[in-house]
This record gives structure tokens, sequence and C-alpha cells, in this order.
């Protein structure tokens, strides 16, 4: 029997739209530097992926859906959804939220996919709806979950819990809270830290909606300097298509210009500033970096260059 949970993205829509007015007057009547704050077409952007994104998940849900329902039918463990499993259900969801968050940092062609939500180099509520219309790519990560006998409905209850929690982590109006929620809870703070471009910052702070995942392995920096938004490299542009693919043209560029299939696979499988050995013939002796790359700052990891953007979308 299918539980009869409640669509709560659906019921938090009105605390979106009156906490993002909240916002935008807040900076009317204090404004902070120039960096901060609002840009109309960024703005219209975010808001325009995230609307797209309602469209595009409801097509990916269909397959989604029919592939879960099949494991739940096959697996013979069954959760309850009652009072007390409910929390469980919601804390193991966030585990494996983290590793698909984390998933889609490290993996190039997930990457491709998550690229749209650090794409603005603004950070206000706005930038929580600027959504992936790719999102087909999250689903491997729960099925374990479903496999323990986890209902899909329950499941989208707690994604859509999570996804409801981390609107209001998007905003630089709220300073760091008490250090027993900071240490716990990802926060404000935390996610500053997550959607900054310099090479200290990149690659951290995955958690959704507790932060003990990232201190448990290693991926937690705590915000030190005020972060610089967006990409390494930024894309010129406010045209949703070309936001949300982008870098997907950039991995077609890359393979098709790779001179092995071993290329052709890291091109699309291993990290976003991965790049092949040397090959004879190049200049600087290294392999031409990839379309989407640029060199991560100093002393930051090879990945840290991922968060880029390919020559053509900055026209």
């Amino acid at each position: 029997m299918e539980p009869n949970l409640p669509d709560v993205v659906l019921w938090s829509i009105p605390a979106f739209v009156l906490l993002t007015v909240i916002e935008m007057v807040s900076y009317r009547i204090h404004p902070d530097d120039e960096a901060a704050g609002y840009d109309t077409k960024d703005a219209a952007t975010s808001v325009t992926m995230g609307i797209g994104s309602i469209g595009f998940d409801l097509l990916w849900k269909l397959p989604i859906v029919a592939i879960y329902m099949a494991l739940y039918e096959l697996t013979p463990l069954r959760v309850p959804v009652l009072w007390w499993t409910i929390p469980l259900m919601l804390l193991a969801q966030d585990f494996f939220y983290y590793w698909s968050h984390r998933g889609h940092h490290v993996i190039r062609i997930l990457w491709a996919c998550h690229v749209v939500h650090h794409s603005s180099r603004k950070f206000n509520l706005t930038t929580a709806l600027r959504q992936p219309w790719t999102s087909a790519t999250v689903w491997p990560f729960y099925l374990p979950l479903i496999a323990c006998g986890v209902h899909p409905a329950a499941l989208a209850f707690c994604q859509s819990a999570n996804l409801v929690y981390q609107f209001w982590v998007h905003t630089e109006r709220i300073d760091k809270l008490p250090r027993p929620f900071e240490y716990v809870l990802n926060t404000p703070s935390h996610h500053r830290v997550h959607h900054a471009s310099q090479g200290s910052y990149l690659d951290r702070n995955f958690g959704g909606i507790l932060i003990i995942w990232d201190r448990l392995f290693k991926s937690f920096t705590a915000e030190t300097e005020r972060p610089v938004f967006g990409l390494t490299k930024n894309i010129a542009t406010h045209n949703p298509l070309r936001v949300a693919t982008h870098e997907y043209a950039a991995i077609a560029r890359d393979v098709r210009a790779a001179g092995s299939w071993g290329e052709r696979a890291g091109r699309v499988f291993r990290g976003p500033g991965w790049q092949p050995a040397a090959r004879p013939g190049t200049a600087s002796g290294r392999a031409p970096a990839p379309a989407s790359a640029s060199a991560p700052a100093p002393g930051a990891p090879v990945a840290a260059a991922k968060r880029t953007a390919t020559p053509g979308s900055t026209r």
C-alpha cells in the first residue's frame, strides 16, 4: 500500500515566495557591497531554471519510479511508515544524498548536470531555485534504500523534505549560527563555502540537512574568508538552455578531440579537471586542457578545476 504523505515542496511554495521577498527588501533597506544581493537577469534565470526543472522532473520520474517499484516488489524487506521510522528514513536519505552530491562534483558527466546549480555568481534565495533539467543522474544513489524496503513514495517525501530544508541555506543575510547548530546542521555559512569558487573551498561541504557527513568523511571546511560565488570560469549567459547544457556540449567537444578510447572515457567519467597523460606533439609536453577546465588555484587539488565553463558558452 502506498503511504499517504504530503507534498512538502508544494506546501512550502508560499514560504519560499515570502522569504525571497523579505530578502530582497532587506537588501533594499540595508544594501551590502555590489557583489551581494540580487541581479534581475540572474534571478530571472534561476527562477526559469527552477520552473523548467519541475517539468523535466516529471518526465524523468516515469522511468525512475518504474525501476524503483520493480526493485521494491522484488525485495522481501519492508520499512513501515510510522512516526518513528520517518526520522530514520530522513537520516538515511540524507546520508545517500551526501554521496550523490559528492559524486556529482567528482564525476564529470554527473557534474554536467549539477554545474547548473553552481552557475550563478550571486548567492541568494533564488539561487536555490536554479536546478538542473537532467536530474535523472541522481536516482542510482538511492537504490540501496529501496532495496532495504523503503517505499518509493516515502523516499520521494524524504527527498522533498531535504530540498525544502536547503532553500534557506542559500543566503548571505544569515551569519554563523551558535556552535551546536553549526556543528551538526548544514547552515548558510557552510553552504556559502560549498558555492564558492576559491581553491580552498572547492569540493567541500556536500551535506544536505546535516553537516556531520562532511565531518566524518573529511570534506568539511569552515567559512573563514568571504566566498566568491560561481564557477572558476563563469559562463556569460542568462540563456536557460545554454545554462542547462553548456557542460554537456563541452564534454562532446572533448570526446571528439580525444586521441584514444581511454581518453574519451576519462573525459566523461573522470573528474572535471582530469587531463590525460602527455601525448607526443604537444608543445608544452602536456595534453591540452579539456574544453571545460581551467587551472586550479595554487594549492588546490586537481579536481578544483572543475567549476568551469566552455569557451563557447561565454559568448
